[in-house]
């Protein structure tokens, strides 16, 4: 087996759809690979298949299925719905795979699939390198026989199955009513079912990007693009805002005022609130390189710690269990509790916030900043070929810098895991010294890949 992916990236397969790897021929080959790949037992072997709302869902979705069948597999269609609702219906009815076709935050030319094995859960490394090795392998001879071929069929009712999870991760006994929520869904995955769980645990419902007509994703709205969210939550005059991504397995949020709220005071808030009524499994609240040092000072202040790990939120799970940890995400929004799901579930986590704002009945300005961030920079470094964080030159600078930032500020560098760029963020206590240090790496870097 090699170790150098090929189809895989830090999410799953991604890339704009109708070109390599995103291709007909790719996901075909995908659903008879992860399809050998998880069957097991005398049972008749099912994967579960959702999708977001882009165009191309279409023909990647009538792609995999093809592949699915042809090895063996019963696949259920679900239609439209957030990522999370795949990982935990996957695992309530005891499917074999669970397949989400999502470029999450991207724009709708892209699109992506993502896995998840019969536990809900993200898969390792591991397993996706066998599959990528079963990818490229002649299949010929293991494929189904005739009588064996996969039958396909849908679930009519796994929206409803989705929204009554959600509102039961919600404090028994506790509504929304009287509260005003705008909600953005991006148009995306959770057009639907996100208004009406919010709807039917009381709340006043504003409802944007909830139109989606297959090319407008993620487009001037959502999670990425939450300036439509900030100025509707002013004009209807409401409580809160909840901006989703694509795929609704993020979230940010925005106050009374129009301020918009970001992943880690919404990582932050939780904690204490969890702490307070002892519901943390360990002091440890697991989050990415990038979370803001503000956070790790509040946690600290508060009897718990900050682990980091890589960034993406299957890294933050990975670490989560290995610890026994119910609280971790990235500052992007993807926030994970594991006591209600395997995932980033950006409905769920939305209604944590709202259980504290109808425990304290203040306004989100107040209770939804829980400490005061760091200034933080990050830009990105577009190159071609190899990567150039290799660069003598470059490291020499990194080291450099780390020296200057010592205890009061980090560096972080990495290559993106969806494109050709280098991701470089600095933050200190001192704003001027974070926006000097981040053109000064970022000089090196673009000197690097210049020599190159």
């Amino acid at each position: 087996m090699t170790n150098k992916r090929r189809y895989f990236g830090t999410d799953g397969i991604r890339g704009t759809a109708n070109t390599m790897p995103m291709t007909v021929d790719i996901a075909q080959k995908l659903g008879q690979a992860a399809g050998l790949h998880f069957r097991r037992g005398t049972h008749r072997n099912r994967v579960l298949l959702g999708k977001d709302t882009r165009l191309s869902g279409y023909m990647i979705e009538s792609a995999l299925v093809s592949g699915f069948l042809s090895a063996g597999m019963d696949v259920t269609f679900v239609g439209p719905l957030p990522t999370p609702a795949i990982a935990m219906l996957t695992r309530s009815l005891r499917a074999d795979l669970g397949v989400m076709i999502s470029a999450s935050h991207n724009p709708f030319g892209d699109n992506g699939i993502k896995l998840f094995g019969p536990d809900g859960f993200k898969l390792s490394d591991q397993t996706e390198a066998a599959i990528e090795d079963l990818m490229d392998a002649d299949l010929s001879a293991r494929l189904a026989a005739p009588e064996e071929i996969g039958r396909a069929s849908r679930l009519n009712d796994a929206a409803g199955r989705y929204i009554e999870q959600v509102k039961a991760s919600f404090p028994r006994g506790c509504r929304l009513d009287g509260m005003k929520i705008v909600i953005d869904c991006a148009h995306g995955a959770a057009y639907r079912v996100a208004p009406t769980a919010l709807w039917e645990l009381g709340a006043e419902v504003i409802r944007i990007g909830c139109d989606p007509n297959g090319v407008n994703i993620n487009e001037g709205c959502g999670s990425t693009h939450p300036e439509a969210l900030c100025a509707a939550v002013v004009e209807h005059g409401a409580d809160i805002g909840i901006a989703l991504d694509g795929d609704a397995d993020r979230m940010l949020l925005v106050d009374e005022t129009g301020h918009l709220i970001d992943g880690d005071q919404i990582l932050g808030l939780v904690a204490r609130s969890w702490a307070k009524a002892k519901r943390l499994t360990t002091s440890s609240v697991v989050a990415t390189v990038m979370s803001n040092m503000g956070l790790e000072r509040f946690l600290q202040a508060n009897g718990m710690e900050l682990v980091r790990t890589a960034v993406g939120d299957r890294y933050v799970v990975e670490k989560m269990r290995d610890l026994g940890s119910n609280l971790g995400g990235e500052q992007s929004g993807h926030i994970v509790l594991s006591d209600f799901g395997t995932t980033g579930d950006g409905l769920t986590a939305a209604l944590q916030v709202l259980a504290v704002l109808t425990e304290e009945k203040r306004p989100a300005s107040e209770v939804c900043r829980v400490f005061q961030p760091f200034p933080q920079l990050l830009k990105n470094v577009r190159y071609s070929g190899k990567s150039p964080l290799s660069c003598p030159d470059v490291q020499s600078e990194r080291e450099r810098i780390e020296r200057k930032l010592g205890q009061s500020g980090r560096l972080v560098l990495r290559a993106s895991g969806t494109e050709p760029l280098i991701r470089v963020m600095v933050e200190a206590e001192d704003q001027a010294l974070v926006n000097a240090t981040v053109d000064e790496m970022c000089a090196v870097i673009l000197d690097a890949c210049v020599a190159a």
